[in-house]
C-alpha cells in the first residue's frame, strides 16, 4: 500500500510527488500517457514558460478567478521558490519580457528532465499508461484507485489521493475532461469547462484578407454594448477564423462569459502611441507631401501592407482618389477607423486551441489550507482540475506548481514529520 497516490504527471502531478515524497511518504504516480508532462512540452511554443517572476501583487492580480483561494498556495510555494528548486537541481533559467520565465536552453523537455531528477531523487514510483477508472472511497475516505494499467484492470490501495489530472484544454496529450468524472464520483460539483486563454472567431469576412499578419504593439478593447470588458496592449495575430496572440489570449480568459453570451466587439487602435490629434496630423502630413498622388498609393506609410486594402474598404474612400481632394470628413473618419479597428466576436476556437480549461471543481468545496475535499477525507485537488485560471505569462504553470506542492505537503498524517520542516525545505 502507498501512503499517497497521485493521479496525472503533469505539471500539478509532479509537484504533488515533490511535496508528499519530501515529506517522507511513500508516493506513486499514476500517469496515462507513456511519459510525463506530456502538455508541459508544448507549453510556450515548446520552450515552457514555467512562471512569471514578477511580485506577487502582479501574480494575485494575473489570476482571473478565485484568487483568493489560491493565497495559502501560493504563499507556500511562490514563484522564487520555483526558480530555486529548478536550479537547484541544474536547469538554467533566464527571465524575458513580461517577467516570463523560461529554461535558458528553450527547451521544455529541459523541464521535465529536470523533473525526472526529483522524482529519481525522492523515490518517486511512477506508472506509465495507467488510466485511472474509479476512485475507491469508504465511509467518505478516499481509499485507493481503481485504473487500467496498459489496458489491465488493477486495484492500488492508498491513505490519500491527490486528483491532478488536469482539465480539457489540449485533449491529445490526455487531458480529456476524464479527471471531472472522477471529481463527481465523489460527490464534488464540477463548473461546466470551456475553453480559455484560446484565440477568438471573427464574423466579417474582411479578416481572411489578413491571415498570418502579426501587429505588435496594438491595444484593443473588449466590449458589450456599452460595457468594457478588457483593455490590454501587446502582441496579435490575425488568422483564417478570426484573431489570436498573447493580447488575444487574455482577452479570452478575462471575457469568457460574456463571449459565450453573444456578440462581443474588439476594437483595435492600430496607433496606441499617438493620439486622435497626432494621428490626424500625422497623415495631413502624409497628404501634403504627396498631394497629387492617389489614396491607395499614400496610405501604406501607415499601415502594413495585407491592411490597406482593407482600411480602404472599411474608410469608404475612394482608392484612386487624390489626397488632395480627401475631406477633412473623411480624414477624420479614416483616424477614427485607425484608432478602434472593428471586429465582431462571435466566439472562442475549442479545446484543442485552448492554453487552458476555465470551470472544473467548484473551490467551495475544497480547503485552500490543504487543498483537500470537503467532502471526501484525504482526497486532494492540484492544478487546473480546479476552477482557478489565470492570464498567459507563466501565471497558470504557477497556479500548477503551487497547488501540486500543497496538496503534497498536506497529506493528513504529515504531522509526523512536522508541516514546518516540509514548508522550510
Amino acid at each position: 500500500m502507498s501512503d499517497v497516490i497521485i493521479i496525472g504527471g503533469g505539471a500539478a502531478g509532479m509537484m504533488a510527488a515533490y511535496g508528499a515524497a519530501l515529506c517522507g511518504h511513500n508516493v506513486l504516480l499514476l500517469e496515462r500517457n507513456e511519459k510525463l508532462g506530456k502538455k508541459l512540452y508544448i507549453t510556450g511554443k515548446g520552450r515552457c514558460n514555467l512562471t512569471n517572476a514578477s511580485d506577487l501583487d502582479t501574480l494575485f492580480a494575473s489570476f482571473v478567478r478565485n484568487s483568493k483561494f489560491l493565497y495559502s498556495s501560493i504563499y507556500a510555494f511562490d514563484n522564487q521558490a520555483v526558480m530555486q528548486l529548478m536550479e537547484d537541481y541544474g536547469l538554467k533559467l533566464k527571465t524575458e519580457r513580461g517577467n516570463r520565465v523560461f529554461p535558458l536552453s528553450d527547451h521544455s523537455s529541459d523541464v521535465i528532465k529536470t523533473f525526472h531528477k526529483i522524482l529519481k531523487n525522492y523515490q518517486v514510483e511512477i506508472c506509465y499508461n495507467t488510466k485511472v477508472t474509479k476512485l475507491l472511497i469508504s465511509n467518505q475516505q478516499v481509499t485507493g484507485v481503481e485504473a487500467l494499467c496498459n489496458g489491465k484492470k488493477k486495484v492500488w490501495n492508498a491513505h490519500s489521493v491527490i486528483l491532478a489530472a488536469g482539465g480539457c484544454s489540449y485533449p491529445v496529450t490526455g487531458s480529456d475532461g476524464q479527471a471531472y468524472e472522477l471529481a463527481a464520483q465523489a460527490g464534488h460539483t464540477v463548473l461546466e469547462p470551456k475553453p480559455s486563454l484560446v484565440p477568438l472567431e471573427v464574423k466579417e469576412a474582411y479578416i481572411k484578407e489578413m491571415q498570418g499578419l502579426s501587429l505588435k504593439n496594438v491595444s484593443v478593447v473588449l466590449k458589450k454594448g456599452k460595457r468594457e470588458l478588457f483593455q490590454g496592449f501587446g502582441e496579435m495575430l490575425f488568422t483564417h477564423f478570426g484573431v489570436s496572440g498573447p493580447l488575444i489570449l487574455s482577452a479570452s480568459a478575462v471575457a469568457n462569459d460574456a463571449i459565450y453570451h453573444g456578440e462581443t466587439q474588439l476594437l483595435i487602435d492600430l496607433k496606441p502611441a499617438l493620439t486622435k490629434e497626432q494621428l490626424d496630423k500625422r497623415i495631413c502630413r502624409d497628404f501634403q507631401e504627396n498631394p497629387n498622388r492617389a489614396f491607395k498609393n499614400v496610405i501604406g506609410k501607415l499601415l502594413p501592407a495585407k491592411m490597406i486594402s482593407v482600411i480602404i474598404e472599411l474608410s469608404g474612400i475612394d482608392p484612386d482618389k487624390q489626397v488632395n481632394s480627401i475631406t477633412k470628413e473623411e480624414r477624420l473618419d479614416l483616424v477614427e477607423l485607425l484608432k478602434a479597428f472593428p471586429c465582431t466576436i462571435t466566439g472562442t476556437r475549442g479545446f484543442q486551441e485552448a492554453v487552458i480549461t476555465r470551470g472544473g471543481v467548484s473551490v467551495k468545496e475544497v480547503n485552500p489550507s490543504t487543498m483537500e475535499s470537503k467532502i471526501v477525507k484525504n482526497l486532494h485537488f492540484a492544478g487546473e482540475i480546479l476552477d482557478v485560471d489565470a492570464l498567459t505569462g507563466g501565471f497558470n504553470l504557477q497556479i500548477a506548481w503551487s497547488t501540486g506542492y500543497l496538496a503534497g505537503i498536506s497529506i493528513s498524517d504529515v504531522q509526523r514529520l512536522g508541516i514546518e520542516y516540509c514548508q522550510q525545505s
